[in-house]
């Protein structure tokens, strides 16, 4: 652990998906894609309470945008000929 870890700050995979409302398997893959902040100890995650919580609002304020792969910029759309 670094100096810097403060334990009432991380939470457990099954309590962030409580929080969040995904499933822990998600909350799992979100960590290892760097999406949250998370930190594998032996087999068990722990999950940085305020960065799920943030992933969790950005999400809901995309709504049904977050699943368009063409919203961050990063592709472009095809134009119809």
């Amino acid at each position: 652990m670094t100096d810097n870890f403060n334990p009432t700050e991380w939470i457990t995979t099954q309590e962030a998906a409580e929080l969040t409302g995904y499933e822990p398997a998600h909350i799992r893959y979100l960590a290892k894609r760097a999406s949250i902040k998370g930190r594998k100890f032996g087999r068990a995650w722990m999950i940085n309470r305020e960065s799920v919580k943030e992933y969790a609002d950005r999400m809901k304020q995309l709504g049904p945008a977050r699943h368009d792969p063409w919203r961050t910029g990063a592709r472009e759309r095809p134009t119809d000929s």
